[in-house]
């Protein structure tokens, strides 16, 4: 007997029989799943629990169907010659001299349990979640979870951190995103705010003395729906007092590397690092995908001293090569793709996109071909290492504007499905403090939030140069996706209004809104930084899936809604009434 798996009703789990099991009598429980007739006299069944399935021989009389809960007592034998399933564990054995009995029937279940889904409405699918979880595919997702969160937690112990939980109901903070609000009953007007993240607590910790703090926090962010993204998601969080941002990243870079052994029984390569300003220049995006190439490829200097107009007033000019040899459709488009490609361009705020062909010894095929001297057309294919056959796609326009335009454009020629290997992790560093004046109210952008370190060799142009001031702020970065974001935080009172100052949070609205943050940081703040990833989203890629929502046991759609509970819901008048809520009348259509 099992003792782990054994209780009162059973002896054993389904997918434990093996044949060392030959001759003993074991008692599983489970649900029924397909039924074959064998014959007059014998039917067979396959039992299924969450560890797996087995063959149980019955009577043919015995009357129970697909999904009815059962138990069933039977002594354990080989399968007879010929029809032993080599593709599931338990393909040696079956269970004879079967007992039934039935726990509870069940009615048709809404689609087959035994199929993976991909083919059924995912509507459906989260209506009836409770069942779709049955299936082997959401079991085995939601295991690979709870293996990834047991190895970050220990990976997290063994490094000295302590584990509390912070408050779910909070002010109201600065943090990029929107926040969804809690009315308060007692104090009629007033709100709470669910969190963001914990970024205040864990800070105050950090004052309190805790040195290494760590939690598997639940976060909410009341932003639009996609397939990395969802209004709650759990991330692990840490903080640390007394340490510099190689620090933090050692650390979690230690967690992560946990998670991924635990998840797929391999340790990845050393996690790679570039900075920001490297990640926009080869790859467009601070958040590269390093699995395949088409970097992009400096070419400003080519066309100094060039007549084309359209190049000679650009502060940037950039290309990718769309290599015939590795991507051969994407480099053999044709007139209509090209022009997509070019609307493509102009959508994502270039002015333009201009395209060229390489054909034998390196001749361009382009209706800007003409305007190009032939050292500058030698010169361009020389710089992106084309060769004929591939098709050149160049951008000029601001340094900002060329690199995100061509780096979307890559992640559409090339990119592979985000949890196809291999696993490329890389730490993007030293972001930008703040990343361009709000058109609206004139104040600057934060990159990440207002807590961030200013690197210490650029504060002196906090005022005066604002955009070229680096914060001491690191994101981690799979595949192409972000899993998280951390910095090393202000910890100078001083240093945190003048940053406030300058978002335009005046000293007595930063005391209103954070007086319980700052009056703290007066008594003593060690340095301290920080990290938080998406667990949702490691564990997405690790699994195999490209949505989040298949590691998450009850998620919501991509408009925010729960088909099962039907939430978002109205709510009576009398609960309105008590938290002082008056509903303005729907709008005018």
């Amino acid at each position: 007997m099992n003792i782990k798996n054994s209780t009162a009703l059973r002896t054993h789990l389904c997918g434990d029989m093996r044949a060392e099991n030959i001759g003993q009598v074991v008692t599983l429980c489970g649900w029924v799943g397909r039924r074959r007739e064998h014959g007059e006299h014998l039917a067979f069944l396959d039992l299924r629990d969450f560890s797996g399935i087995v063959q149980c021989v019955v009577d043919n009389t015995v009357d129970v169907r697909s999904e009815w809960v059962i138990r069933v007592t039977g002594k354990v034998q080989a399968r007879p010659g010929g029809t032993v399933n080599a593709n599931i564990p338990t393909g040696e054995v079956e269970l004879a001299e079967c007992k039934i009995e039935v726990l509870n029937n069940a009615e048709p279940p809404p689609f087959p349990i035994d199929q993976r889904g991909d083919d059924v409405d995912e509507n459906v699918r989260l209506k009836f979640r409770y069942l779709d979880i049955r299936r082997e595919r959401m079991q085995k997702n939601l295991r690979l979870r709870a293996a990834i969160n047991s190895a970050i937690r220990k990976s997290m112990e063994s490094q000295g951190f302590t584990e509390i939980e912070t408050p779910l109901l909070m002010p109201s903070t600065p943090e990029g995103a929107r926040e969804f609000l809690v009315p308060s009953r007692n104090e009629p007007g007033s709100f709470y705010a669910l969190p963001q993240s914990p970024q205040l607590w864990k800070q105050l910790l950090m004052v309190a003395g805790m040195d290494r703090y760590y939690q598997i926090a639940k976060c909410l962010r009341d932003e639009d729906l996609r397939a990395d993204r969802q209004y709650e998601f759990m991330q692990l969080d840490a903080e640390m007092s007394f340490v510099d941002k190689d620090d933090v990243i050692a650390m979690i870079s230690t967690a992560v590397i946990a998670a991924a052994l635990a998840a797929t029984g391999s340790e990845p390569p050393p996690i790679e690092r570039m900075t920001w300003h490297q990640a926009m220049n080869i790859y467009g995006i601070d958040k590269p995908d390093l699995r395949f190439g088409m970097t992009l490829v400096e070419l400003t200097s080519v066309f100094t001293a060039t007549e084309f107009k359209a190049f000679a007033s650009a502060e940037s000019i950039k290309a990718i090569c769309v290599s015939h040899a590795d991507y051969p459709q994407q480099a053999a488009s044709g007139r209509n793709k090209l022009d997509a490609l070019t609307e493509r361009a102009k959508k994502l705020g270039a002015k333009g996109l201009v395209w060229l062909k390489v054909g034998e010894a390196g001749a361009l095929e382009s209706p800007v071909a003409k305007f190009l001297s032939p050292a500058e057309q030698s010169a361009l294919v020389e710089q992106t290492g084309a060769v004929a056959g591939d098709l050149v796609l160049i951008v000029a326009d601001t340094w900002a504007t060329t690199c995100s335009v061509l780096g979307q454009l890559r992640n559409d020629l090339g990119r592979p499905p985000v949890h196809q290997g291999p696993y490329r992790y890389v730490w993007v560093v030293d972001f930008p403090m703040f990343v361009g004046i709000n058109p609206t109210t004139k104040l600057p952008q934060p990159g990440h939030h207002p807590f961030c370190h200013p690197h210490p060799d650029d504060i002196d142009r906090l005022e005066t140069d604002p955009l070229s001031v680096r914060a001491l702020a690191y994101d981690l970065v799979l595949n192409g996706w972000e899993l998280g974001s951390g910095s090393i935080r202000i910890h100078e009172p001083e240093l945190q209004r003048r940053v406030f100052r300058y978002l335009g949070i005046s000293d007595e609205d930063a005391d209103h809104r954070f007086g319980f943050f700052l009056q703290p940081f007066k008594y003593g703040a060690p340095p301290h930084g920080g990290f938080a990833f998406g667990i949702d989203r490691l564990t997405a890629i690790l699994a195999g899936e490209d949505n989040i929502r298949e590691v998450i046991a009850f998620p919501k759609t991509q408009s925010g809604s729960d088909p099962m509970t039907n939430a978002p819901t109205v709510v009576e008048s009398a609960q309105l009434k008590d938290l002082g809520i008056r509903l303005l009348p729907p709008a005018a259509k």
